[in-house]
């Protein structure tokens, strides 16, 4: 079993910037691709990012390329996103996600491990 638990949120205005972090424990953080997800009101769980054990492979969501970054420090137990530029667009919870895999993994269903999620907004 894995905890996640996410921090880092809060409130900042367009064009700000704000980096998530994620604290993995309960068990070896070897070999988990993790990920990055958000939910706004009304709206689906949407990927936002991911990264693999290594840290060698990571993708990004069409919606925040450019201007987010997926990192993990596997010393720590600890994955984070770095978020620039952002906008009103990105106010959403945001999710760490993990799971056990070789490779980067897009789909919500493709994770058994969530953290509770952690506020982003970011305003006009």
């Amino acid at each position: 079993q894995v905890q996640l638990v996410e921090s880092g949120g809060g409130l900042v205005q367009a064009g700000g910037s704000l980096r998530l972090s994620c604290a993995a424990s309960g068990r070896t953080f070897s070999g988990y691709t993790m990920g990055w997800f958000r939910q706004a009101p009304g709206k689906e769980r949407e990927f936002v990012a991911t990264i693999t054990w290594t840290g060698g492979i990571t993708y990004y969501a069409d919606s925040v390329k450019g201007r987010f970054t997926i990192s993990r420090d596997n010393a720590k137990n600890m994955v984070f996103l770095e978020m620039n530029s952002l906008k009103p667009e990105d106010t959403a919870v945001y999710y760490c996600a993990a799971d056990v895999s070789l490779r980067i993994m897009i789909a919500k269903n493709e994770y058994r491990y969530w953290g509770q999620g952690t506020q982003v907004t970011v305003s006009s």
